[in-house]
């Protein structure tokens, strides 16, 4: 068997692997069952310390470099996040036999419309985690989902969510850089894509895997 017959088009092809790895990106928003969907998110904290959490990824827009999560405005992630915007984002996908790597920094929306939408487009189940009486993070004398008892199991209606909002907020993590690694057994391949903003575009290049 010819190892090459089964290579996908992108294999030896930078501008066909770039388009693929925002087809795996985005394919994160609208199929919860894809890698994409639950990526690892890193920031950094005081100390200068990595932090991964896997979260939700809620949006993408390709033309503004833009991924969209949600996050309570009071949790730790987002007091590190408002010290240094720097983040950045793993996926891996086994059956595509990807990995793709991203970093930027990460801009907060708590009010106007972006936020406002991410909001109310939210399950109310889904916003329930930040009606939460204390921060996330905090510690707690007793194991606690953190809620009210009052809502405790129950799913929230308009009126009761109202007084939480102030608690949402959308990260908009705008990308800087995206590298591929595909996995092959002939031989991987990996590359790098970085945005210039004088040129207005991203600039790739291919890389020993």
């Amino acid at each position: 068997m010819n190892l090459a017959d089964s290579f996908p088009a992108h294999y030896d092809d930078l501008a066909l692997s770039f388009e693929e790895a925002w087809g795996v990106i985005a394919a994160g928003v609208t199929n919860r069952n894809s890698p994409s969907h639950t990526p690892a998110v890193g920031t950094v904290d005081a100390s200068g310390v990595p932090q991964l959490r896997v979260m939700i990824l809620r949006d993408v827009s390709r033309d503004a470099r833009i991924l969209r999560f949600h996050t309570d405005s009071r949790s730790i992630k987002a007091d590190q996040l408002r010290q240094n915007p720097a983040t950045s984002i793993l996926i891996y996908d086994p059956a595509a036999k990807v990995q793709i790597r991203m970093s930027g920094k990460t801009h907060f929306a708590t009010t106007g419309d972006i936020a406002d939408t991410a909001w109310s487009t939210s399950t109310p189940f889904a916003r329930r985690c930040y009606m939460a009486e204390s921060a996330p993070g905090m510690r707690c004398a007793k194991p606690s989902s953190g809620l009210p008892n009052w809502i405790e199991g129950k799913q929230p209606d308009e009126e009761q969510l109202a007084d939480y909002r102030t608690n949402f907020a959308a990260l908009l993590v705008e990308v800087e850089s995206i590298e591929w690694l595909y996995l092959a057994n002939a031989g991987h391949r990996r590359a790098y894509w970085q945005w210039d903003a004088l040129q207005n575009s991203w600039v790739g290049s291919w890389l020993i895997p």
